[in-house]
Parts: structure tokens; sequence; C-alpha cells
């Protein structure tokens, strides 16, 4: 009966608007069996100490360790109606980009409320985006004072890196399977966590991730490389980086500056942005750029 259903909502959904209207963001009606999608707004329900009203996350929610026993929804781009309602949600919390939009459009229809929080990679998104969890669930006050707490992180980082006068040029390697550099140019998490570590990112010429040519590369003159410490081999080590024709005619070959740190934590902007932007700033710098 619940396959036929939702054959019947995918139907209509497909027939309708292409993107499906959230409204702006309000208290659930009912917040009770929550589903969080996007691993960021997972640890902001967490740090709020909500985490009983979660019945389910999606592939990204990676932390904290105690996520992993919720049930596993879905990839947050590739949803699927089936797995969102097999937890039995009333309530479905999902972050901007996250679908496909027919996907949420069946939820909606299925009597799942459905609201999305704004992606931003700044500080202020960040702070957004824990207000925002507030208001859904009904707890202002309390997401009010958790921000502060957060904003405070951020003030203390921007103390650090105030005085750094020659900021160092960062390329983010998303990955380097083949010896094909992939890397992050400009509106993505990646560009937001160099500038709030008081760097530059040395690729400004396109938006999003995209593969370098070699003297796109030179030209770039990265002081630092920045990665994901991830796995498989998209993973290339540090002595295959630095042997790269291209890489090796910049200061990173000479710097050997290299810096791994885990993807939920670099690039999530969540309540461990902070902390994860400190720590980048003195793998840069040094003891230059931490906070007095």
């Amino acid at each position: 009966m619940r396959t036929s259903l939702i054959s019947l909502l995918v139907g209509a959904a497909l027939a309708a608007a292409p993107h499906a209207a959230a409204e702006e963001l309000h208290a659930f009606a009912d917040s009770s069996r929550l589903v969080a999608i996007g691993g960021s707004l997972t640890e902001i329900v967490y740090a709020l100490g909500e985490e009983g009203r979660l019945v389910g996350r999606d592939q990204t929610a990676t932390y904290p360790e105690a996520a992993a026993a919720l049930p596993d929804v879905g990839y947050a781009r590739q949803l699927a109606p089936e797995g969102v309602l097999s937890v039995s949600p009333t309530a479905l919390l999902v972050l901007e980009g996250s679908g496909p939009p027919e996907a949420l459009e069946v939820l909606s229809q299925a009597g799942v409320e459905y609201q999305t929080v704004p992606e931003s990679y700044s500080a202020e998104g960040v702070i957004a985006k824990i207000n925002a969890v507030g208001e859904a669930l009904g707890i202002e006050e309390k997401a009010e004072a958790y921000a502060a707490e957060v904003q405070a992180q951020f003030a203390a980082l921007a103390g650090g890196t105030a005085s750094i006068e020659e900021p160092k040029r960062v390329l983010f390697v998303l990955s380097a399977e083949g010896g094909k550099i992939q890397a992050s140019g400009t509106d993505t998490a990646a560009d937001g966590m160099i500038a709030l570590a008081g760097a530059e990112n040395a690729i400004t010429d396109y938006s999003g991730y995209k593969a370098l040519t070699e003297e796109a590369i030179i030209s770039a003159a990265p002081d630092a490389i920045v990665m994901m410490d991830r796995g498989g081999d998209h993973a290339a080590t540090d002595a295959e980086l630095l042997a790269h024709p291209a890489i090796a005619l910049t200061p990173v070959a000479e710097n050997k500056a290299i810096y791994r740190l885990d993807g939920s934590y670099l690039l999530g902007f969540g309540p461990r942005t902070a902390a994860a932007a400190t720590e980048l700033a003195g793998l840069l710098y040094g003891e230059h750029a931490q906070a007095e």
C-alpha cells in the first residue's frame, strides 16, 4: 500500500512545479520525530541538546559519533521518499541544496512538513543556521544563547587573524586522481574556510570545483595545499602531490605545506567551524594566528 501511494505521489509531484516551495521558517507543528538533512543541521540539533527528537539522518551526518546510530535515510542531494518515510517522520528540516525538489514535494504531499535552512559559507551563515534550527524546533532562546557562544569563538578567530599582513595563497584540492588536480574556486565551503583562516584562495577565476590545467596551477602559485583527510585513489600522498609537474613549480614544493583535515569538520559549516578555521590558521601561520 505504501509503495503504491508513493508512486502516485511521485507522479503528482513530477507534474507539478519543479521546485517545492517551502514556507518561511517557523516552529514545526510537530517535531517529535525529526529528520535533519545536512550534516551541519544534525550537529546543531545535537549541540542544542535536542537529539531526542531525531529519528533519522542523511549520509552527510557523520558527527557526533552518536548520530551514526540513527537510521540512514539516504544522501542529502539524492533523497528517495521511501527512505525518509521509512522512519515515519513528523518533520523534515533540510539544508538548502538538498533534494531533489521532486522528492521533497512527494514528502510534503505525504503529510510531512518540511522547512529549508539557508546555506552560507561564512561565520554569519553558521549563526543563522543555529537560530534557524532553534526557530524550527521552537527553542529560540536556547538557540540564541548557543549562537552567542559560537559567535564568541568566531570573534576570537578574527582577533587572531587580524594582524596577518601577508595572507597565504591556498589551493584546496578536492581530488588528485590520476594526476588530475580538481580544485576549489569561489562560492564553495572550501573558499569560505580559507577566508575564515585569514588566507586567500589561490583560484578565483571560476565558481565551484573544476579540474585545473598545469598552467593554471603554476599561475596560481599556492603557498599551501589543503585537502580533506580521506582514503581512496583520489587521495594522493604528499609525495605524489609534490612530484606533480605543475605543483613542483609552485611555492608549495618549497614549503612542503600540505594540510589534511576531516571533511565534515573542515567544510561542514556547523558548530565546529570556528574551531576548524582556527586549527587551519594555526597550520598556515603558526602561533601568529592564534587568538590571545
